[in-house]
């Protein structure tokens, strides 16, 4: 069921898939709920999946003035308020890992386990020119959009402008923001992804609960080039308690 919810100032689209508990889908920044087409199916059949398009991408309009991680984030809360009424299990995809990563820090009511694929928790963990506001958008981005934006096709390059600053402003976490995260948290990330692997080992040790993938083979689209290997690491982490570690370092002994 696909359809507009309207929060404040935002009329945010969304669409639903299967039945069981709620898990919400943040896509990547620059793309739309499209993004996560191959993931659909496999984890539908075990949970009720929500995927709302966030403002400027998609179906979601655009509004006036710059669009930023926090912003995003407080649009996410009012959606998770307003639709799932209910704690859930919170997946994002890159500026979506970044802004459930926001969520969970803001509002550990509302989220029952988190997944933060290929994100970054500051804006120094891109690759070294992967955040090039010199480049032009992929071709790609500009025909999704077209396809479906309510503000037409000519409106892309406000929104790729608006993105281009915010991923060279933000996001600005510490180490020591991500010690409030105290909620259980996967972490997930290409072999060869933009993020760099440091980074990644970053936000998984500065994380108090966090556990580790890093998927062989795969880049920065991982969920896609290999949905099937990642969404059987998804749904193990979201449907099982952690066994007990034979030889644990960072975490507590017997946990």
């Amino acid at each position: 069921m696909a359809g507009y919810v309207r929060l404040g100032d935002l009329n945010t689209w969304y669409d639903e898939h299967g039945e069981g508990d709620p898990l919400v889908l943040l896509h990547p920044g620059g793309v739309d709920a499209r993004a996560f087409g191959p993931n659909i199916d496999g984890l539908a059949r075990r949970f009720r999946l929500f995927t709302p398009e966030r403002r400027g991408h998609g179906h979601t309009p655009d509004t006036p003035g710059p669009i930023t991680f926090d912003l995003m984030a407080l649009d996410t809360i009012a959606f998770l308020e307003s639709v799932p009424r209910a704690p859930v299990h919170l997946l994002g995809c890159s500026d979506g890992a970044t802004v459930a990563l926001l969520v969970a820090l803001r509002r550990p009511d509302l989220v029952r386990r988190l997944v933060c694929v290929a994100g970054v928790f500051h804006r120094d963990g891109w690759e070294p020119g992967v955040v090039d506001t010199d480049q032009p958008s992929p071709a790609f981005l500009a025909d999704m959009y077209a396809e479906v934006s309510p503000d037409g096709a000519g409106h892309h390059p406000v929104v790729v402008a608006k993105l281009s600053r915010l991923h060279l402003e933000e996001p600005t976490l510490t180490v020591d923001d991500l010690r409030r995260a105290t909620g259980r948290t996967l972490v997930m990330v290409g072999d060869d992804d933009e993020v760099t692997l440091e980074h990644t080992l970053e936000l998984y040790r500065g994380l108090p609960n966090a556990e580790l993938a890093v998927v062989p083979g795969t880049s920065h689209g991982l969920l896609v080039e290999k949905p099937e290997l990642c969404n059987r690491i998804i749904l193990e982490f979201l449907t099982t308690e952690p066994v007990p570690t034979m030889a644990p370092i960072r975490r507590e002994r017997g946990a």
